[in-house]
């Protein structure tokens, strides 16, 4: 009886109980891990962005099809004056269009971001000399981070005696005068047309719709 009593008596929970979480605290913790993760995500696409965002708005410049990841030679070009890497003495555009077919592959008409950065390391050694590589190549990269392709303004119209006198309704003969007022606006049909006058005055009088008024100040 007491052996079977023995057996049966379970050996006693040596666990400490967990004390009851708080919910809340939970929460901010969690919170909390996951603003350090994506800030620490964030700090990471930053230190690309800088660089590579540029260089991929200049490679999608004026192509609707371009992916942003590959640019060919004219917008390599466009990217180097706009971001003044070409600067007329150390750097020349002959300069650049032969950094970029020494880069880019043999049957390629595009680089790549990495070859991007290749193509700028070889143009820091002559756009900044009295510097060293590493030093060129960081001050390279700072005239290109957050820039953008620049578009150019309206073209404005060039002003020319030939078209001026073109231009100039007072000197038009003929019917061509006969479509504009004094002041140079347009007729319109009336222009175009020969539209009955039932005014009583001749075509062409000066001195039309004065009659009325000679009338009563006559009077």
């Amino acid at each position: 009886m007491a052996d079977s009593k023995a057996k049966s008596t379970k050996p006693a929970n040596k666990t400490p109980p967990k004390s009851p979480s708080d919910p809340a605290k939970d929460r901010a913790a969690k919170r909390l891990s996951c603003d350090s993760n994506s800030s620490h995500e964030g700090a990471v696409a930053g230190d690309l962005s800088a660089l590579e965002e540029a260089f991929r708005k200049f490679a999608i410049h004026g192509d609707t099809r371009a992916t942003g990841k590959e640019m060919h030679g004219k917008n390599w070009s466009k990217l180097c004056k706009d971001c003044h890497v070409i600067d007329g003495k150390n750097v020349t555009v002959t300069d650049v269009d032969i950094v970029f077919s020494k880069i880019k592959g043999k049957s390629s008409r595009t680089i790549t971001f990495d070859q991007f950065k290749e193509a700028l390391q070889e143009l820091s050694k002559k756009r900044f000399k009295d510097k060293s590589d590493e030093e060129a190549v960081q001050e390279i990269y700072k005239l290109i981070e957050g820039k953008a392709p620049v578009i150019s303004g309206v073209t404005k119209a060039i002003s020319s005696p030939t078209v001026s006198r073109l231009t100039d309704t007072s000197k038009f003969t003929g019917s061509h005068k006969e479509r504009f007022d004094p002041s140079g606006k347009g007729k319109g049909r009336a222009g175009r047309e020969d539209l009955v006058d039932a005014s009583g005055y001749v075509s062409g009088y000066k001195h039309a719709g004065t009659y009325d008024h000679k009338v009563q100040g006559n009077k």
